[in-house]
């Protein structure tokens, strides 16, 4: 087994007993990148929380004025806007934004409300060549400019150069599109690091959203963030993935105060099951069946997925003396060569099978190593009870070919389920499992005798740096 590192501290020293993450990756068929192996953990105290902190209409006020507006938020991705004129409205604690493809290639990000009485100005995606408000008719050009005002003669007081519609810094990494309400502040790359040193060997730049659904989840954006922020609720919540998920072999990481990491393996069967029970076989066969990081469990119709009962991808035999691990690592290898036109010859079996699911304060998620990777982000939607809870599934496009336009988002309402997107596969089934606990925990926090929030040293150390960041903008003086 693995040594610990000697460096952290004994509080928070605790963990699984068995093989350790670094165990499993030092059985890797390939090297594995540093950062990968690398431990991160920093103990960082043991106090409750207070639950008021998911329930109060004046905390989430205080997240409106004093966080929100001072952070860089994921707003689009590339894809979304790919020509001149494109448009998507990005709503967002309060605050509505049009993010407008340039002529020149550029991305700008205006308030999306007109300055004469404040209607919106666009309720749905589009493209224009301009934004004329339904409600009197001022205009603005498509880069924010006032072009026209009727019935100008009676506004001679207005000012062209204080009618521009007003603008949001916009940062550009990886195929994603951020905005910062309020300028100042680190750059984007100084705010996501160390994820621009990371990312660049899964090449998110040369991928295109294949699938993207939004659904309304009634829990605090909080609370449904922080259930994608630990993998041991596996063992109640989604017992169905044991079979082939280390949930208790999850490496917990952080870094700095701004982004942090689970790196939880798959094709491996859970500590909490007998090994001797079963072959490897039986992982890979589990495997094909619940897993989502497979391309196979996406809709049939999606691009990049294979019928489960074809052999390949991961639906692999697994030969005798190997482990079901590298059986499916070398398969996928030769997938994704064959599929997308890339040498996949150096990639890992952890790259290509394991959640390796960064968080960047305060809501964005993407999973880092090979494609389909998912990116998760959550919004408050409209207040602290509810959530606009959304996921994208990336893919590559392939080699010599040109990304299209990305699918725009399905909506899923309150009161129907993830499986009404057939697109997500087995996905939706796993949502739906959590979406049971999420209501009852808002519920729960309301309803609390103490009205403490307990968590665990280790395992959930990424929702203690969470919250602790957020505390840092809240204390934050004007």
């Amino acid at each position: 087994m693995a040594d610990r590192d000697p460096t952290i501290e004994a509080a928070g020293a605790a963990r699984c007993p068995g093989a350790t993450w670094t165990d499993i990756l030092a059985l890797d068929s390939r090297p594995v990148p540093g950062f990968i192996k690398e431990e991160k953990y920093e103990y960082r105290g043991s106090a409750p929380l207070d639950a008021s902190r998911y329930t109060s209409a004046d905390f989430e006020r205080l997240e409106r004025e004093k966080m929100w507006p001072f952070v860089w938020q994921f707003a689009a991705r590339e894809e979304d806007i790919p020509e001149a004129g494109d448009y998507l409205v990005y709503e967002n604690a309060g605050r509505s934004y049009l993010i407008v493809r340039q002529d020149d290639g550029g991305v700008k990000a205006m308030h999306n409300v007109c300055l004469h009485r404040g209607r919106k100005l666009r309720t749905e995606d589009g493209t224009a060549d301009q934004f004329q408000c339904p409600f009197h008719g001022f205009t603005w050009k498509k880069d924010g400019a006032l072009k026209e005002i009727p019935c100008a003669w009676d506004f001679e007081h207005l000012k062209k150069r204080d009618m521009h519609l007003p603008e949001a810094e916009i940062g550009r990494w990886q195929g994603y599109i951020f905005l910062r309400e309020m300028p100042g502040g680190p750059s984007l790359e100084a705010y996501l690091a160390p994820l621009p040193d990371f990312f660049p060997r899964w090449r998110h730049d040369q991928c295109t959203t294949a699938i993207w659904v939004g659904k309304v989840v009634p829990a605090n954006w909080k609370v449904t963030m922080e259930a994608f922020m630990e993998a041991w609720h596996t063992i109640v919540t989604h017992p169905q993935l044991l079979p082939f998920t280390g949930d208790a072999n999850t490496s917990y990481n952080i870094y700095g105060d701004n982004v942090n990491v689970a790196f939880t393996p798959f094709g491996v069967m859970s500590p909490h099951l007998d090994p001797k029970a079963h072959d490897q076989q039986w992982i890979v066969d589990e495997f094909v069946k619940y897993n989502g990081r497979s391309a196979d469990n996406y809709d049939a119709g999606e691009e990049g997925s294979a019928p489960a009962s074809e052999e390949g991808g991961f639906n692999v035999k697994v030969p005798s003396g190997v482990t079901a691990r590298k059986a499916l690592g070398q398969s996928m290898r030769d997938g994704y060569t064959k599929m997308y036109g890339y040498d996949h010859s150096q990639a890992t079996d952890s790259e290509l099978l394991d959640a390796l699911v960064y968080n960047v304060f305060p809501n964005f998620a993407p999973w880092g190593g090979f494609m389909p990777n998912i990116v998760y982000r959550w919004r408050p939607w409209p207040d602290q009870d509810k959530t606009l809870m959304e996921v994208r599934i990336l893919t590559r496009v392939p080699k010599g070919t040109k990304a299209g336009r990305g699918v725009p988002m399905k909506f899923i309402p309150e009161n129907r389920p993830w499986t009404d997107a057939p697109e997500l596969g087995v996905l939706a089934d796993v949502f739906e499992q959590d979406m049971v606990n999420l209501p009852l925990v808002q519920e729960g926090l309301k309803a609390s005798k103490t009205g403490l929030v307990q968590f665990g040293n280790y395992q959930e150390i990424r929702i203690r740096q969470f919250q602790q960041t957020l505390d840092k903008y809240l204390a934050r003086e004007g």
